[in-house]
């Protein structure tokens, strides 16, 4: 199994020129090109929480499928998380993870059969503060560690978090290895690490990175990041 995955702080579309192009995240996914892709800030904020890749435009311009799990008909994530897998994989379960929060916050979790192997995925996006991150990492770790099936497992999204040493990174660390992924905020001149992809003691990291193109540097305020992985 080589599997390549990424996350994406999507920022709604909206670019660092203000203007709003679905198009053009669409094509910093092509240019990642990642089998398996978290998406944070996927859905409007207000209203319907509409998603904004359309499955028309995930249709036409992709090579994805969005894994089912809106709450509304026209969203495509939950509190603006999503996941996008190849289309020729098979999404086996999925859930929503209701999470300890003053302001709308949740995670994504969904079990992908690809390239052979199943996987477990949990995309996030947690909060400005450092006191939820901790709780809110805490209610992920518990969720994962109680499921019955134990898969290899892929935590990835915006994490809000500045430093390594402390804080939720150091709770996921003690169960989860961290990519090396590198800096990926703000899209212009990135020097925070608030993106992050973990993996479960099962896989091994062989690649990753942070994707600097023309495109990525104004479609979002974030850098995607990605990284290729393999059984240990």
């Amino acid at each position: 199994m080589n599997l390549k995955v990424a996350s994406y702080n999507m920022r709604k579309a909206i670019g660092t020129d203000r203007r709003r192009s679905p198009e053009r995240v669409l094509q910093v996914l092509r240019e990642v090109d990642a089998d398996i892709v978290c998406l944070q800030e996927a859905d409007r904020r207000f209203g319907q929480r509409v998603a904004v890749l359309t499955p028309h435009l995930l249709e036409e311009h992709g090579d994805w499928q969005s894994v089912g799990l809106g709450m509304r008909a026209s969203s495509m994530g939950w509190h603006g998380n999503a996941i996008l897998v190849r289309k020729s994989a098979r999404v086996v379960a999925c859930e929503q993870l209701h999470l300890p929060a003053l302001e709308p916050r949740g995670a994504v979790m969904a079990d992908v059969a690809i390239n052979g192997v199943t996987v477990r995925i949990v995309g996030m996006h947690l909060d400005l503060s450092g006191l939820w991150r901790r709780r809110q990492a805490a209610a992920i770790l518990a969720h994962v560690a109680g499921n019955a099936e134990r898969l290899p497992t892929v935590m990835m999204g915006d994490l809000n978090e500045w430093t390594r040493a402390a804080g939720c990174l150091r709770d996921f660390g003690a169960a989860f290895r961290l990519a090396e992924t590198g800096p990926s905020f703000h899209a212009r001149r990135p020097i925070a690490r608030l993106d992050r992809i973990m993996v479960s003691p099962e896989l091994r990291i062989t690649a990753c990175g942070v994707h600097h193109s023309p495109a990525s540097r104004v479609a979002s305020d974030h850098l995607p990041i990605w990284a290729e992985l393999a059984p240990q």
